[in-house]
């Protein structure tokens, strides 16, 4: 169990020490879970820290679960399993919605600053847990198409499948704890909420105070 999102952001970062602390390595946390996880390693390694935005594609019966994912620059990675049920024209409506919300939070979020220039660079992306995957493999996808040196994966929590599926799909993964009886990425933390806008712009601010 982690207390928060600060703690599970320090115990990442105390896993990634050896191997990434310093150099031309960037964290990209994926909001808003993210955010305060990400910004954690990022200042516990002394690297660079951003924000990718990745949304989850809802399922429109159930908004709570998802049939994939869209990150921005990149296609969307759609898990064909979980949208039988739903029309092309349904996917395509969501997936024009989603890019919507990414235009926002890039607007609101990273206040309007492209995705930093990630081209042959190692970049860390970080979330607060995985639960498809989904929205990890949409962001390794722009990473890749961005031409990142080497995309690491840095999560504290994920279930076997989700974790098995983005081995295969990174040049090294952290995971933290893989609970065999995993339902949601927030049974591990105490203190777990929905992360609201104002939280992720007081994080970039601190970011922002520390590379100043």
């Amino acid at each position: 169990m982690f207390r928060d999102r600060k703690e599970a952001g320090e115990k990442l970062a105390e896993a990634l020490q050896e191997k990434y602390a310093g150099g031309d390595t960037i964290v990209l946390a994926i909001p808003r879970g993210g955010a305060e996880v990400g910004y954690q390693v990022a200042l516990n390694l002394n690297i660079d820290f951003s924000l990718i935005i990745s949304k989850k594609l809802p399922n429109p019966d159930n908004p709570e679960t998802g049939f994939g994912a869209i990150a921005e620059e990149g296609k969307p990675v759609i898990l064909r399993h979980a949208a039988l049920h739903i029309s092309e024209l349904i996917i395509h409506k969501i997936v024009q919605q989603q890019r919507e919300e990414i235009r926002r939070r890039v607007e609101v979020l990273r206040k309007g600053n492209p995705l930093p220039d990630i081209s042959g660079r190692a970049v860390i992306l970080v979330d607060d847990g995985l639960a498809m995957g989904s929205t990890m493999r949409a962001a390794i996808n722009t990473c890749r198409k961005k031409d990142a040196g080497r995309v690491v994966v840095a999560v504290p929590v994920s279930g076997p499948r989700a974790a098995s599926e983005i081995e295969k799909l990174s040049d090294d993964t952290v995971i933290l704890e893989i609970p065999k009886f995993y339902r949601a990425v927030a049974q591990v933390y105490y203190d777990w909420y929905d992360v609201p806008d104002e939280e992720v712009l007081e994080i970039i601010d601190r970011a922002e105070d520390l590379s100043s």
